[in-house]
């Protein structure tokens, strides 16, 4: 068994690399020098902007690696951007709001290593540049989140200062960063915590992860939605709260508006065919992108001993199995299924993006009621291989571990699978301890 963590950092020429979500290994360590592009959406928001852009020249990080893309959403009239330092403006059809395609379009202009994404009405304090790109400018997949304030700016006509009048910040979220350490022990759910208004990232690890899902065309969401694939990408999160800007107006909360619960609602019906959390998916309705991909070989079955390993699988809830193997379309056949949560074959990478977790079986392995919650909390983020009798195996391992292995083994010098046990740790345990036993070849399933 390995655990990753009691392992340190990796420094390799393509950048550092963590156990886990273990930033915290880098404290103290200085930025490395990077360029900066800034994309700030916007739509109809001169006033706004200007402050924007004027706490912009005034950051504490070297000019000549800033630059600021200004994403129009089709404003009737172009902003206007005198800045002290260089900006582009880039400008898409007015079809609605559209923020999502917008934050893309401004990416997609940006000349920068590090993305840092604000939006119009948000304004930074001098050092939020510098304190929001440190760690993705040392960690290539690091995803980072500021803090955002609430303060009347447009009153007020500057940022706050001791003794001004200040709007609430939610109170869920500032829990959610204490709790968490900002963030240091992020788990599948603290997606929640990402604001797209104060996110930074590089923009390798952006383009990687395919930007902005741009069919969210209304307020949020697509923040959430990005930071979930982005940490099942294996994504480094934290909370950087020195990286303060101040949002011009109360949290989204805070505003007197009785369509609310409506707009939550839409976000909501939005975000569960995409983000696999249980949460997301507590209504009883099926979605086409699974929370577990299992592959099952047939090899080594009977057509009634692959019945009940898949059984036992499929018991389990919001989980695809695929089939493989000589006889796995003729086995299925015989069972006379109309399930689509059984198929044959293998999965294509585009079947278990959203995933969480992947699960291998040969051999005749028979799940019980609470294997996988088992399996999960022994592979802690990692992989598990659970060993039965007659040469049957079980490995169940993390989408987020095996794609941050993938893109790290190369530049470690080892194979995925060690990788992923050095990065998030490799276990194995006997079957009876993770509620896996192993079936008879030819299983009487009479009654």
């Amino acid at each position: 068994m390995t655990d990753a963590r009691n392992v340190a950092l990796w420094r390799t020429p393509q950048g550092t690399t963590v156990p886990g979500n273990r930033w915290d290994l880098l404290d103290g360590v200085d930025a490395a020098a990077v360029s900066v592009s800034v994309v700030v959406p916007y739509y109809r928001q001169q006033n706004q902007l200007s402050m924007v852009l004027a706490a912009l020249e005034r950051q504490d990080f070297p000019r000549d690696r800033l630059e600021v893309i200004v994403a129009d959403d089709g404003s009737p009239e172009p902003p206007q951007v005198e800045c002290g330092i260089p900006v582009t403006v880039v400008t898409q059809e007015d079809r609605g709001f559209r923020a999502a395609a917008a934050r893309n379009l401004g990416a997609a202009a940006a000349t920068g290593d590090v993305l840092c994404f604000l939006d119009a009405d948000t304004v930074p304090e001098p050092g939020y540049v510098r304190a929001l790109v440190r760690l993705p400018s040392l960690i290539p997949d690091a995803l980072t989140v500021g803090r955002r304030r609430h303060a009347d700016l447009t009153a007020l006509g500057r940022l706050p200062e001791p003794g001004d009048p200040l709007l609430d910040e939610p109170g869920w979220l500032l829990d959610a960063y204490e709790r968490s350490r900002d963030l240091l022990d992020a788990d599948d759910r603290s997606y929640r915590h990402v604001i797209s208004a104060v996110m930074c990232c590089r923009r390798t690890f952006f383009d990687e992860v395919g930007g902005f899902d741009e069919s969210f065309t209304s307020y949020g969401g697509e923040d959430w939605e990005l930071a979930n694939r982005a940490w099942l990408a294996g994504a480094v999160l934290a909370h950087v709260p020195t990286a303060v800007a101040w949002h011009d107006g109360p949290d989204w909360a805070g505003r007197p508006d009785d369509r609310r619960r409506d707009a939550k609602n839409g976000e909501a019906m939005a975000l569960a065919p995409l983000i696999t959390d249980p949460a997301a998916r507590r209504h009883g309705v099926r979605y086409a992108v699974p929370d577990v991909t299992a592959v099952v070989h047939s090899e080594g079955h009977t057509a009634a001993s692959l019945m009940v390993t898949v059984g036992s699988i499929l018991r389990h809830g919001d989980v695809t199995v695929w089939v493989d193997g000589a006889e796995a379309s003729s086995f299925v056949g015989t069972w006379g299924i109309d399930d689509p949560r059984v198929r044959v074959g293998s999965p294509t990478a585009a079947d278990t993006a959203r995933s969480r977790f992947a699960v291998e079986v040969g051999g005749r392995a028979v799940f019980g009621e609470t294997a996988f919650e088992l399996l999960a909390g022994v592979g802690a983020g990692g992989s598990v291989r659970c060993t039965l009798p007659d040469g049957a195996f079980v490995v169940h391992e993390t989408w987020r571990a095996r794609r941050r292995a993938r893109r790290w083994a190369p530049a470690l010098g080892v194979d995925d699978g060690t990788a992923l046990g050095l990065l998030f740790g490799s276990h194995t345990v006997d079957g009876h301890a993770v509620d896996v036993t192993t079936g008879p070849l030819r299983p009487d399933l009479s009654w």
